[in-house]
């Protein structure tokens, strides 16, 4: 067994069976998901005493908890996770505390959170809680002695303090509204489960890095309230300390604007999250550290009459990206811009998964981690993260053979353009880390969604009213550029364009893998992209339309087959042509295809434009707004909840770096493609 310890959960949770919140988002749940109240956003503290004696080299903590911990050794903070996952593969963390021990008498305490939440962000909501830890001391020969591990002996509260029960965002986050003054439940017995689901992943997860960050800028305003700008789009939880009296009340508002109201930030985001806590002092001298990430730059902070703030940071989350491994090198400081807004998009965006946006959703999506997956693997060179998100996509199988759309999380959504992308990240890994036996495993998965796919080909083998999961297109629906199609939920009989793109595009990923594992098979894709090029392309405007029976050609329409490499012979400089005269008149999702696209047919100079473009739909414009990370859309008007920190939108990190400049994932070089009288070249340093 992984642990020695003991699954331990809260007496109020013994005797309670979990929920399955697992089922088709079309499909009724297969059974009743209410959930108690009294049940929701719970703090559970959870504390063990235990003693350290004889000589060790390293002492190890294995842990991991439901839905997410905190844990201090002798009140030092030392991580904190898991990453989200399905119980049957349940992450976890080790940690070298060696240093937090001393010897004789020691304290382990963890902060265990439960939401109770439907949401994106875990899988929650299914009465599924508590936590499992072992203290391993290991020798110099590498012999482990258990020190200390989860069991009866644990004690455990449930917290008074958090008061919260206004919820943010997409169902995703409780107001942390706490009361010090509250006094705490006397500690309990922990209650050891007796027959505890969870099988555990082969391997840690390393913990997310959390670093302290203090505000760049602060004021006092002419309302007695601290307004403090930390520079830049800030993932974490605020560090606040204050002097006054016990019982006085201190509010705390968090944004990623600023506005004209008395508080300054604008803490009713547009994303839909309503930022902010209030904080009931405890003492004389009292500190309010949050438990849940937000997203922000700006904070204020109004202590009232009765308090005075003493310092403030923020414990900053994120991936571990680091300007040194890619260095831009260029005269043209709008490129220079739109680079360091989409590289900080995919820093603030990589918590323990690649979450689409780190405000309203948090949530995994299959189709961003084409487009963030990609520009995080270019930053980082780092493959184990990657890999997970593919694990997690295979994992949700369980739910759907055609995968689910966010993964892991106990909402359930499926889009059907999202499944299709699944070979695409698998060859994608496969580039970075040449592994074969994990590219089989992906070659079995997208053949399942291949097969999920086929129960809708009609006669030609196009896809027909694929009505077992949303047909996107792109999002927002104002960015579809006038796609001549319903696309209602479900959507009706009927072929269009591109979802047939992606599903052609799928068979011909899928062939590649084959090739590629030496795995002959009769293909299939010359047939399909034929019945797709008959039913699609126009010969009287030499363009692909939307659907059979419409004139109408739009953008969206003619991006997939110059992406996928199946336009008709002799056809790829007038669709390219009509691709840069239409402009970004798509979302920023899609833009990943249109440019690589463009880059595929030797047009790195058009790509070049639009990356560099100062047009209203441009990277730039999101720079004229004030982005420090890239946004959800193209500007903050342009959709009606637009994240402003959204790594989908990082795009011209990939094409940069690969299309443009050169580079291979095996770190060899191919010409820059750099256009003429321009100074571009990227440097890149990335760890493997």
């Amino acid at each position: 067994m992984l642990f020695q310890g003991k699954w331990i959960i809260p007496a109020e949770f013994a005797g309670i069976r979990p929920l399955n919140v697992f089922h088709r988002e079309h499909e009724v749940p297969r059974e009743d998901l209410s959930h108690q109240e009294e049940l929701k956003n719970l703090h559970i503290h959870f504390r063990r005493d235990f003693t350290l004696s004889g000589n060790f080299s390293k002492i190890l903590l294995r842990v991991t908890a439901d839905d997410y911990y905190k844990l201090k050794i002798n009140g030092k903070p030392v991580c904190q996770g898991p990453a989200p996952g399905y119980y049957f593969c349940y992450y976890w963390n080790e940690a070298d505390i060696t240093s937090f021990l001393h010897p004789g008498e020691n304290t382990l305490e963890c902060e265990v959170f439960y939401q109770g939440l439907i949401n994106r962000v875990w899988n929650s909501g299914d009465l599924r809680c508590g936590m499992i830890c072992d203290v391993l001391g290991l020798s110099a020969s590498g012999e482990s002695t258990l020190l200390c591990a989860s069991d009866e002996n644990f004690t455990y509260y449930i917290s008074n303090r958090w008061t919260g029960r206004l919820v943010f965002g997409a169902n995703v986050q409780f107001a942390e509204d706490y009361n010090a003054s509250l006094p705490e439940p006397k500690p309990r017995p922990a209650v050891v489960h007796p027959n505890p689901d969870y099988t555990f992943a082969d391997a840690p997860v390393p913990p997310i890095p959390v670093n302290e960050t203090k505000p760049v800028r602060s004021e006092k305003l002419e309302n007695g309230m601290i307004f403090f700008d930390f520079g830049r789009e800030t993932i974490g939880t605020i560090r606040l300390s204050a002097k006054g009296k016990a019982g006085a009340v201190v509010r705390i508002f968090y944004g990623e604007e600023t506005d004209d109201s008395p508080i300054r930030t604008r803490y009713e985001m547009r994303c839909g999250c309503f930022y902010r806590d209030s904080w009931t002092m405890g003492g004389e001298e009292d500190t309010f550290c949050g438990f849940d990430y937000k997203a922000f730059r700006y904070v204020t902070v109004d202590p009232g009459e009765d308090a005075v703030i003493t310092d403030i940071c923020a414990d900053v989350r994120c991936g571990n990206v680091r300007d040194e491994d890619v260095v831009l090198t260029t005269d043209d400081e709008t490129l220079r811009a739109v680079f360091e807004i989409c590289r900080h998009g995919v820093r603030c965006g990589t918590q323990e998964v690649f979450v689409d946006c780190p405000s309203r959703e948090k949530g995994q999506y299959a189709g961003d981690l084409t487009v963030t997956g990609s520009s995080y693997l270019w930053l980082t060179g780092d493959l184990a993260m990657y890999r997970k998100a593919l694990e997690n996509q295979m994992q949700s199988a369980f739910i759907d053979e055609g995968i689910m759309a966010v993964t892991p999380g106990s909402f359930m959504q499926e889009i059907a353009d999202y499944s299709l992308q699944f070979p695409i990240i698998a060859l994608r890994e496969y580039d970075f880390s040449g592994d074969k036996a994990f590219l089989a495993r992906c070659l079995e998965t997208s053949e399942k969604i291949l097969a999920h796919f086929r129960r809708f080909t009609d006669e030609s083998g196009l896809l027909d009213g694929v009505s077992s999961k949303w047909n996107l297109v792109d999002w927002p629906a104002n960015l579809r550029d006038g796609y001549d199609f319903p696309l209602d939920k479900p959507i009706g009989p009927g072929r269009h364009n591109v979802l047939n793109a992606f599903y052609v595009n799928a068979v011909l990923c899928v062939e590649q893998i084959r090739d590629i594992l030496e795995i002959p098979r009769k293909k299939q894709s010359a047939q399909l992209i034929q019945a797709f090029n008959d039913t699609f392309y126009d010969p009287e405007q030499d363009l692909y339309i939307d659907a059979p029976g419409s004139t109408h050609a739009s953008l969206h329409a003619n991006i997939l087959p110059l992406y996928g490499g199946f336009v008709p012979a002799g056809c790829e400089d007038r669709i390219a042509d009509f691709l840069v005269r239409k402009g970004l008149c798509c979302g920023v999702y899609m833009s990943f295809f249109l440019l690589r696209g463009l880059c595929r047919v030797g047009r790195y100079a058009d790509a070049y434009n639009l990356i560099t473009s100062h047009a209203d739909k441009s990277w730039y414009n999101m720079v004229r707004e004030g982005a420090t990370s890239c946004f959800e859309a193209w500007g903050k008007e342009q959709k009606w909840n637009t994240s402003l920190c959204h790594p989908w939108a990082s795009a011209p990190i990939t094409v940069l770096i690969e299309d443009i400049c050169g580079w291979h994932p095996d770190g060899t070089r191919d010409i820059n493609h750099a256009p003429d009288g321009t100074d571009i070249d990227i440097r890149w340093f990335c760890r493997k």
